[in-house]
């Protein structure tokens, strides 16, 4: 299934309705032919880039098919069909204290060493995993077999997860983003604010099995207010984190899901946060005349001329990649209205194709990377969705596991009761 290039004139939901659903068929089309996973990259000319999956590409792809469910552009009893079958392969994968690794085999469902010491456990991936897994818990409530067998699936992979082994044990530390069977902790990379594994921490603190205390979150993530900034850059105040934001994947994986709207705690306002990073990251774009001259902006972690890169406004490899200003939707809509009109534009719609757009391109050099990647296309699908119809906010949101661990971390949501 194909489609012609978008038109930069139309009407903006139909232009939505456009690239959700090419961008959608990435997890549905380009999945694996038996197990149903979805590839952690493909080439835009349709060849695979890799046998790999990813796990955090897979729960993405899970929300991507329940957008498409609720969108018409699959049956729903599809969408159940290919998440069920979808659980059922994650099932055979190893874990590691409950946690998956970060690539699995698409045929076999075996963990793929992913570096020298990174052979085991990756709670961040996991918890990506878990956030679609946890949204179609929510959305498939029908008393069917399938359904229900479906729900407790979830809820076991949930519960399975020790949370507070991640800790190193500890009850005032950070979680720990790696675990090995064969290294143990040698790659020792502590979790810590402001980034995008929020969620890892709700997660944990929400767990009624495996749970992590309070204490680790406040010590650990905020560093005991230290993620704080409270700086100005390019005209706006940033109220977490690295200088200029980072990355705007840092603000977009975990609110893919957790829904920022009025939501707040001790450390900040996480809509104004959200908001304010974006709009320092497409500020700091148009300082750049290679990107102001076609009215693009959006750095994140995506390929780049000179192989894949972590791209934020300091560190500028000279990539935009169209998922870090569609996925800002939510956050800046008038702004990534007029970058999605201008990715369409640019070199005839030479950034579209069969499953939305390429993951970068340099305009500088007229670069254009030859690759789809999974963690990239899913958040397209995901913050288009909740900017539409908040969605997969009001699913998530729902969860007990999530409520649990929003109110044991003091959060408050001026959206959601307790």
């Amino acid at each position: 299934m194909t489609f012609e290039p978008p038109d930069p004139n139309a009407p903006l939901d139909t232009l939505l309705d456009q690239v959700q659903r090419n961008t959608f068929l990435y997890f549905w089309d380009g999945a694996h032919k038996d197990s149903k996973l979805p590839y952690d990259k493909r080439w835009v000319n349709g060849a695979l880039a890799t046998e790999m999956i990813s796990i955090s590409g897979t729960g993405f792809g899970v929300m991507a098919i329940i957008v498409a469910s609720e969108r018409g552009w699959i049956t729903r009893p599809e969408a159940l069909e290919r998440i069920d079958l979808i659980v059922e392969r994650l099932m055979l994968a190893p874990r590691f204290h409950g946690a998956f690794s970060h690539m699995i085999d698409g045929t076999t469902s075996a963990s793929i060493q992913f570096s020298q010491y990174d052979d085991g456990g990756d709670i961040v991936e996991t918890m990506l995993l878990l956030q679609g897994l946890i949204c179609a818990r929510e959305y498939f409530t029908g008393t069917t077999d399938t359904e229900t067998t479906l729900r407790n699936r979830i809820t076991k992979l949930f519960d399975e997860v020790e949370w507070n082994w991640f800790t190193k044990g500890r009850e005032d530390g950070p979680l720990y983003w790696h675990w090995s069977p064969n290294h143990e902790w040698v790659m020792n990379l502590p979790i810590v604010g402001w980034n995008e594994a929020l969620s890892a921490y709700v997660f944990g603190a929400g767990s009624d099995t495996h749970p992590i205390k309070p204490e680790n979150y406040h010590s650990g993530w905020a560093r005991s207010g230290a993620m704080k900034n409270g700086q100005d850059y390019l005209g706006t105040t940033l109220l977490l984190g690295e200088p200029f934001g980072g990355p705007l994947f840092l603000s977009q994986y975990s609110f893919c899901a957790l829904d920022p709207r009025g939501l707040s705690d001790r450390y900040g306002d996480y809509w104004q946060q959200a908001v304010a990073h974006t709009r320092i990251n497409r500020a700091y774009c148009m300082t750049v005349p290679a990107y102001e001259q076609y009215g693009v902006w959006g750095l994140t972690a995506s390929e780049a001329p000179n192989g894949y890169n972590a791209n934020s406004p300091t560190v500028d490899t000279g990539a935009i990649a169209p998922t870090a200003a569609l996925s800002s939707f939510p956050f800046l809509p008038q702004e990534s209205e007029e970058a999605l009109r201008a990715f369409i534009r640019y070199e005839n719609s030479k950034l579209f194709g069969d499953y939305g757009f390429v993951d970068a391109f340099a305009p500088s050099t007229d670069w254009v990377a030859a690759t789809y990647i999974a963690i990239d296309q899913g958040p397209i699908v995901a913050m288009i969705e909740n900017h539409r119809s908040g969605l997969l906010w009001s699913l998530f949101m729902k969860a007990p596991e999530v409520k649990r661990g929003l109110e044991r971390l003091g959060f408050t949501s001026s959206h959601y009761s307790a």
